[in-house]
């Protein structure tokens, strides 16, 4: 029967010669190649002092935005739960009550937003699924901890700060501190 791939190769079984039983010239070539690693740009980054740059496609922890009045955005539409494959995202609707108009956009809100981390699995379905741009995936990675209950967010977690009242917290809650180009990668090549 003939090969697919072409790739087959004949053994040999000829007896070996003395200077291939004494293993001396693997044993060189074998150190040669370590060798040739030593020279070689490392791979890892020594965190926390150097940070890796992330792709520009990276998604990372959930942030719920505001408007540039400091208004929530989400309207409690359910767009971005039905979106999410993994069930991960629960919500509860209310009406928004006279004289809050400078806290929600609209007059339905979330009362109750919360995202299972655990569940997450980060796709983005529930960031292209929003009609609002109420949610979307920044560039932080999810802290880890030892108990599942504090991998529960909710919306106090989730929420960027307010932009007119406290604009340092908010540009630091963007999750862009980070560089995320094509020229951050070129450097690394380098």
């Amino acid at each position: 029967m003939q090969s697919l791939t072409n790739r087959k190769a004949d053994v040999n079984r000829s007896p070996m010669t003395f200077a291939e039983k004494i293993y001396i010239p693997e044993i060189a070539r074998g150190m040669a190649i370590t060798l040739k690693h030593f020279f070689k740009k490392k791979a890892t980054y020594s965190f926390p002092e150097q940070k890796r740059p992330f792709s520009p496609v990276f998604r990372g922890l959930h942030v719920l935005n505001r408007d540039e009045e400091g208004r929530e955005r989400c309207t409690a539409c359910g767009l971005c739960a039905v979106a999410c494959p993994a069930e991960a995202i629960t919500m509860e609707a209310a009406e928004r009550l006279p004289g809050e108009e400078n806290l929600y956009r609209e007059e339905k809100y979330a009362a109750r937003y919360e995202i299972n981390m655990l569940r997450c699995i980060f796709c983005g379905l529930c960031e292209e699924a929003c009609p609002k741009d109420a949610i979307y995936l920044s560039e932080t990675f999810t802290p880890s901890d030892f108990a599942r209950k504090k991998f529960i967010y909710g919306k106090p977690d989730l929420l960027i700060p307010n932009p007119v009242t406290e604009p340092e917290a908010y540009q630091a809650a963007l999750g862009r501190n980070v560089e995320t180009t094509k020229e951050a990668f070129e450097k690394l090549k380098k």
